[in-house]
């Protein structure tokens, strides 16, 4: 065998070797450090000189033996900090500011809640009066129920609400929503249209259609806190009733009489909503503590800047039958 045919049969030798012994070198590493992660690197990115190469037949067997290359010969590349470090955004941060409210004046809509529609962000209400609407809200509508902020997740279907509405672009939308306090399952407040025999049709003021009622011989009727007669119950009174659901029935527990048509009644409180395109003020009562709806005729009562919301009236109001209208009113000075 030739020289030359010696070394290269050596310099194969060896680099089986070398590569033999970084395999088993990076198995022993993984096995005890394999929890460390080890960042890629580039083989394109680590310059290559002419210097670096070193042909087979340059290596000597007395230069690199097998038992050279071992597991602790190998350093290991530390990976970046916060390589692994997990990345938290908080979405609300990837939304745009919403843009300022429009400056415009507000209309005041009064209804029920029929549908609380949290993905469109959506009301829809049954207006006091008859018929319905759609209105929108988002985190710049003001949520209150009496003195207390409230938020969305107070809006119930069959809760009584206020809306100051404006019209954003094609969509109407929800300044500000004012709860009243709702009412419980088995009462309910309207005026009368008819009672016959045992049963009494009301008019509600959450519905548009008529609700039928029936008497029982249990059932009471009291005005003013005095008992009073099934005949008092003309068209146009204004009632509450109490009463059980029975299958198919609404058995009357009891009738409050609230008003007769053409009672005047003194309100004084203080402005909670006015809008005059519709001639609608919307007082809290000093007295109870509830709201009430006045309709302002601008035949009868004049009107000035004193009169807004949060100031103290005092007005005589006289039932019709449907609503309470306004004698006369007063702006309280504070």
């Amino acid at each position: 065998m030739g020289l030359k045919a010696a070394g290269r049969f050596w310099s194969r030798i060896v680099v089986s070797g070398v590569l033999a012994g970084s395999i088993l070198g990076c198995a022993a590493y993984g096995q005890s450090g394999g929890s460390q992660p080890v960042a890629p690197q580039s083989v394109a990115s680590q310059p290559i000189s002419s210097e670096s190469v070193v042909s087979p037949s340059e290596v000597s067997p007395s230069e690199i033996s097998p038992s050279a290359v071992t597991p602790s010969s190998i350093t290991p590349v530390p990976a970046p900090e916060n390589a692994d470090a997990d990345i938290l955004v908080d979405p609300a941060s990837l939304l745009p500011d919403l843009p300022a409210l429009p400056r415009k004046k507000a209309s005041l809509i009064g209804g029920s809640i029929e549908k609380v529609d949290h993905i469109r962000d959506q009301l829809t209400l049954q207006i006091f009066g008859g018929g319905k609407m759609k209105v929108a809200f988002d985190p710049r509508t003001h949520i209150v129920q009496g003195s207390t902020q409230a938020s969305v997740l107070d809006l119930r279907p069959g809760d009584r609400v206020y809306v100051d509405t404006i019209l954003d672009g094609g969509t109407i939308f929800a300044r500000n929503i004012r709860l009243a306090t709702s009412g419980s399952g088995g009462k309910s407040q309207g005026v009368v249209v008819s009672y016959q025999g045992d049963e009494l049709v009301l008019r509600d003021t959450l519905s548009p259609d008529p609700v039928k009622l029936h008497f029982t011989a249990g059932t009471k009727i009291v005005h003013d806190g005095h008992s009073a007669f099934a005949n008092q119950l003309v068209p146009g009174t204004l009632v509450n009733v109490d009463f059980t659901a029975q299958k198919s029935n609404r058995e009357v527990q009891q009738v409050s009489i609230l008003a007769v048509p053409g009672t005047d009644f003194t309100f004084a409180g203080r402005v909670i909503s006015l809008d005059l395109h519709i001639g609608l003020l919307v007082l809290q009562s000093a007295n109870d503590h509830k709201t009430y709806e006045i309709y302002l005729d601008p035949s009868v009562i004049t009107v000035d800047d004193r009169l807004r919301a949060g100031a103290d009236v005092s007005t005589v109001a006289n039932f019709d039958g449907s609503r309470y209208v306004a004698r006369n009113l007063t702006v309280n000075s504070r």
